[in-house]
């Protein structure tokens, strides 16, 4: 069992990150969606989450079609220059990519027409879902990437307003063949007291299968290292090993 915070952080052993294998889930890669905006801000975020012993990532920029039109050229390009800036700066880092899906109609065109999407792993699609307004087609996105030969992952079910009142929506998307990846700081309050009670309640019913920093600046970086929040993450999830994918296939 990994324990990366005792040899980085003496005093804090008992509140480690044990559960996470590594980050499937972050917006790292400079200057193409909203999260790290260059280089250099991009290995100092990298460089805090080594410090915590998270050093695996699978970076997820936004493919939102009227946002952020990533494709995987400019999503391999941006993950080439941090690759040589990590090495550059003497990181000892595993980096890869994939990207976070909006179910928007810009995905399902590309869905429809067989672009190449970037997954997590093997057929592993990270998707989210418009903060606004709850889907009207779930179902039917679910059938057609099920048909698409993906296995979809829902980011961070907890923070989606609309469900707050509605908890049996999270069974609902285990259903219909989603797996769910909870937000740590969702855990911590950093969204609020909704998202955090609905955060536990995916967790403690056992519907969560991964879970993600989400990363996108330094303010996230600062209540990630809280001691605080890393008492709750510890109390929450406990010993079980998130985000690997053997540990899901077996």
């Amino acid at each position: 069992m990994l324990n990366f915070f005792k040899k980085h952080n003496p005093g804090n052993e008992k509140y480690d990150f044990t559960c996470l294998f590594q980050d499937i889930h972050s917006h790292l890669l400079p200057g193409i969606d909203d999260g790290s905006p260059d280089v250099e801000t991009s290995v100092a975020l990298i460089r805090g989450l080594g410090e915590l012993g998270i050093t695996r990532f699978i970076c997820t920029p936004h493919v939102i079609g009227d946002m952020f039109r990533n494709t995987p050229e400019t999503v391999n390009a941006a993950l080439a220059v941090l690759r040589q800036a990590c090495e550059e700066n003497h990181l000892d880092v595993q980096l890869n990519a994939a990207a976070e899906y909006m179910l928007d109609d810009y995905f399902m065109e590309l869905l429809r027409m067989k672009a190449p999407l970037l997954t997590l792993k093997k057929n592993y699609l990270l998707t989210e879902l418009s903060y606004a307004t709850s889907p009207a087609n779930l179902e039917t996105m679910a059938f057609e990437l099920n048909i698409a030969g993906y296995q979809p992952l829902m980011a961070h079910p907890e923070r989606y307003h609309y469900y707050h009142k509605n908890y049996g929506a999270y069974h609902r998307m285990k259903e219909l063949g989603f797996l769910l990846q909870v937000n740590l700081l969702s855990i911590a309050g950093y969204y609020g007291k909704a998202a955090a009670k609905a955060a536990k309640y995916i967790v403690e019913n056992n519907l969560a299968d991964f879970v993600g920093t989400d990363l996108h600046h330094f303010n996230h970086l600062k209540a990630l290292t809280d001691p605080r929040n890393r008492e709750l993450f510890h109390q929450v999830l406990g010993n079980k090993i998130y985000n690997s994918f053997e540990v899901i296939e077996n």
